[in-house]
């Protein structure tokens, strides 16, 4: 592969001889400059040659000053939508700041399809993909976070607040908390009732941007009340919050709940607990000899796409080996230089899938199911019998290749500024299918009734509606079933959607081109 034509995720801003005139270069070019781009006279600041870089990456080209005759390859998916802009006017504060503008450009009938692109300022979003560590939300220190989603839930008359998931390996999920656990106290506080305003606004700064909280929980089960005091911290992620296989109409079905696609093996070659995880699931589902799946994507917002093809791998028929599972949809200048670039066309399966004989895979979806999820399931619809239950997912068919950007000083010490994530990329399933930005309907729409913990399957009617449907063929849910929780007397309560807005990350990354020119 030509050198030049690598994709340069290290980009770096040279100050040279204590100037503020810019120069972007690759190491073996550091004399040459490409002033093809709008350049700032007057630079002085990190946050102007984190907005000059950012734009010229999006907009201009990723290779720095190369010597190959075609150096315009931009890597924005809708650059040639956005016009010339001014990276270092006035008019944009920060770099976030002409993100937005240029964002705003992406529309397509009257919709702007860009509503992901963005600049994660510390890094932690890649370990925690690439390497399955927690992410760190807290805005002042790197101290992880608590490992669990919240939601307020309603009952037609009042609110409640809920933890609708707890990582395993968190500080929440070593605590015992868990999906169904009513919070009716935090920090000593009941006034918690969802109101759209300073309530909302009180809880998500302590359940997410917080180190330390204590929360008085009802329990699921056993309705028992107890105080829980919380400190936030690292933790090796365990996507996997809850597996088990079924007897459905003499029928063993398995089902597991998958909250995030970090990476199968981590930045120095080495499985991670993700990989381990679910190559343990599903040999126990090879070996209960399942015949139908039911994957529970409700609260997974994306991730790595490696990940997403391991799961189709682990899933599809064998007919389906070799054969395209994807493709990839760049700008219209990438495209015609993808044997230059290092660019993946598709992706096909492996040579041989998982060995499992499904008749059936469902998925459990609503609006927080996002990018590589979506992926995950429109990969299958071509080669197997796939439903929709929930909500109708997020929309999200695009995708991001990071690029870590840093700048040197006069000094030439190495200062880090940001990952960019921008959108780069669009996706198609070997039907060429896709382009889904207002999401993927269910076949069949099911309540998400936060307070039933994993696995009551007459109360879960997302699992309720699927049994049926292997019984008899229609999801049409058993007038026979209980309308309320096996141990509780407390009657079912709906997830209010997007009633509290977390940070977890939402989407897909292709980490592997990255990895190529390391």
């Amino acid at each position: 592969m030509n050198k030049y034509f690598t994709l340069a995720v290290k980009v770096a801003i040279i100050t040279v001889l204590g100037s503020a005139m810019l120069t972007a270069c690759r190491k073996n070019d550091a004399n040459r400059a490409d002033n093809s781009t709008p350049t700032a006279s007057s630079v002085v600041s990190d946050e102007d040659s984190l907005k000059y870089l950012m734009y010229r990456i999006m907009q201009v080209t990723y290779i720095n000053g190369g010597r190959n005759k075609t150096t315009d390859l931009p890597t924005y998916l809708w650059y040639n939508q956005v016009p010339q802009l001014d990276p270092s006017s006035s008019n944009y504060a920060s770099a976030d700041n002409l993100l937005e503008t240029m964002k705003s450009y992406s529309v397509s009938n009257g919709q702007v399809l860009d509503r992901y692109s963005f600049l994660d300022r510390t890094g932690s979003l890649s370990s925690s993909l690439q390497d399955g560590l927690s992410e760190t939300f807290n805005k002042v220190s790197a101290t992880g976070n608590y490992g669990m989603e919240v939601s307020y839930a309603s009952d037609g008359s009042k609110s409640y607040l809920y933890i609708v998931y707890a990582d395993k390996n968190s500080p929440a999920g070593r605590k015992g908390l868990n999906r169904g656990d009513e919070i009716t106290a935090i920090n000593g506080d009941t006034n918690l009732s969802y109101d759209g305003g300073s309530n909302v606004d009180k809880v998500t700064n302590a359940i997410y941007y917080s180190t330390s909280v204590t929360l008085k929980v009802k329990k699921a089960i056993t309705g028992t009340v107890a105080t829980y005091t919380l400190t936030s911290g690292s933790f090796n992620i365990n996507p996997v919050l809850f597996d088990t296989v079924y007897t459905v109409n003499g029928q063993k079905t398995g089902y597991f709940v998958f909250y995030t696609f970090t990476n199968t093996f981590n930045t120095k070659g080495a499985a991670t607990l993700t990989k381990s995880t679910l190559d343990a699931l599903f040999s126990r589902f090879k070996s209960a000899g399942i015949t139908n799946l039911i994957v529970d994507l409700r609260y997974n917002g994306g991730g790595s796409v490696t990940t997403a093809e391991y799961l189709d791998s682990a899933i599809a028929p064998a007919a389906a080996a070799r054969k395209p599972m994807y493709y990839y949809k760049y700008n219209d200048k990438l495209t015609a230089n993808l044997d230059g670039t290092g660019l993946e066309a598709s992706v096909s399966f492996p040579s041989s899938t998982g060995g499992l004989s499904l008749n059936n895979v469902f998925f459990i979806t609503s609006s927080h199911t996002a990018s590589a999820s979506e992926l995950t399931l429109n990969n299958l619809m071509p080669y197997m019998n796939v439903k929709l239950v929930g909500d109708t997912t997020y929309g999200k068919p695009v995708g991001f290749i990071t690029f870590n950007i840093s700048k040197y000083d006069s000094t030439h010490t190495k200062q880090y500024l940001a990952d960019l994530y921008a959108i780069n990329f669009a996706t198609e399933n070997a039907n060429r299918s896709g382009g889904y930005y207002k999401g993927i309907a269910p076949d069949e729409a099911a309540n998400d009734y936060i307070n039933v913990p994993w696995g009551y399957r007459t109360d879960d009617e997302n699992l309720d509606k699927i049994f049926n449907y292997i019984s008899t063929g229609s999801f049409g849910r058993t007038s026979a079933n209980a309308r309320v929780l096996t141990q509780s007397t407390t009657s079912l309560r709906a997830a209010l959607p997007r009633s509290i807005t977390s940070p977890k990350f939402n989407g897909m990354v292709d980490y592997r081109i990255g990895k190529r020119i390391q």
